[in-house]
């Protein structure tokens, strides 16, 4: 078993603090810390957490903690884990790894060169949902796979987060914060990708707020709202995808892959479960059943998995190869767009194995 010492108690922590100990009992929470004392006392009332570190370097320092738990901001990450890597602590970020390439690079030689474990989220490809998928597309079920078509469409979270600044701040934008679930899954289906091509643009050059505390503070934008492009992989296959918080939509996520025998339709990547589809000429649309654990929601299912594999061996799912790849797909869209050219990928990544068929933890 090892014990986890989470840092930040964001918006997501309690989908974490949720399954640690319950549905994976192979991890356990040392204790928890966040800029704002208050937010971690809440928590930990609400979830039975016993320990508040004063800061994250009291946490970093507790010999009990086996694994840090990044949840902060997204352009926090870096340094959050960089400082936790330099105590000597593995590390599971929430996503992305980092904002960009040269930080995360940093990031991943400095795990390697302290030999400590260092992965991350989305662990959504993880879920029934999408092993699903990924077994149907392996066994051949609709031939060949040769593109994809994805897309998350929606008018941003200004108008109910309560903390939305963020999203459309320089590491922000609809790209990182929810393109990283659908190129995980891209990258689990297809393997590594090549080059991408990409064009994007800000709509709404400023956004009022919606929600409280801070309703109708005014944010301006600093980075494309909306993006969309094409992506390579090294197999042949492309796919097109495009994530905005520009448009008003009630169709705000759609995945489709196509095979030269048919069409699957992948459920919602944000979540670990949904409904599998197929397409066929022959018989049109049929639902799959779900053929894998872990279809409700199952936030740290990355995290356990990389906490078994630190006890008996091999590269956990969720690790930072993965990430940063898929964080290299995804800033090749907007450095696809400045340079108004195609973006040669360079990072490695190989496709983990598939999940079990029965739970481990």
């Amino acid at each position: 078993m090892k014990k986890i010492g989470i840092v930040g108690q964001g918006n997501i922590s309690p989908a974490y603090l949720s399954t640690i100990g319950k549905v994976f009992p192979n991890i356990q929470i040392a204790g928890t810390c966040d800029l704002v004392r208050e937010k971690a006392e809440a928590q930990a009332a609400a979830y039975g957490v016993k320990k508040i570190y004063k800061d994250m370097y009291e946490l970093f320092a507790d010999p009990e903690v086996d694994i840090v738990l990044n949840i902060t901001r997204p352009n926090d990450h870096y340094g959050v884990t960089k400082a936790a890597l330099l105590a000597g602590k593995s590390v599971y970020s929430e996503k992305p790894l980092a904002t960009n390439m040269e930080d995360a690079k940093e990031l991943v030689a400095l795990a390697l060169e302290k030999g400590l474990w260092l992965g991350g989220a989305p662990d959504t490809f993880m879920g029934a949902g999408i092993q699903t998928s990924r077994k149907l597309i392996d066994d051949g079920v609709i031939g060949r796979p040769i593109a994809a078509q994805a897309h998350f469409l929606g008018h941003g979270p200004e108008s109910w987060h309560p903390d939305p600044y963020f999203f459309f701040q320089k590491g922000g934008g609809p790209m990182l914060d929810m393109g990283p679930y659908y190129i995980t899954t891209l990258v689990n289906i297809f393997g590594q990708a090549t080059e991408v091509t990409a064009f994007g643009s800000i709509s709404f050059p400023d956004r009022v707020i919606g929600s409280e505390p801070n309703k109708g503070d005014v944010i301006h934008v600093e980075v494309d709202t909306f993006t969309t492009g094409a992506i390579r992989f090294a197999s042949g296959a492309v796919a097109s995808f495009t994530a905005s918080f520009d448009v008003y939509t009630d169709m705000y996520d759609m995945f489709m892959i196509y095979g030269t025998e048919g069409t699957l339709r992948i459920p919602d990547p944000n979540r670990f479960g949904g409904v599998v589809q197929v397409f066929k000429p022959e018989t049109g649309w049929q639902d799959y059943p779900l053929t894998f654990p872990y279809d409700e929601p199952s936030r740290g299912l990355g995290l356990a998995d990389m906490a078994k594999c630190m006890e008996e061996g091999g590269m956990h799912r969720a690790n930072y190869q993965q990430q940063l790849h898929v964080l290299d797909i995804m800033t090749a869209f907007a450095r696809s767009n400045k340079a108004n050219a195609p973006v040669k990928l360079d990072t490695p990544y190989e496709r983990q194995r598939p999940m079990w068929q029965e739970k481990e933890f």
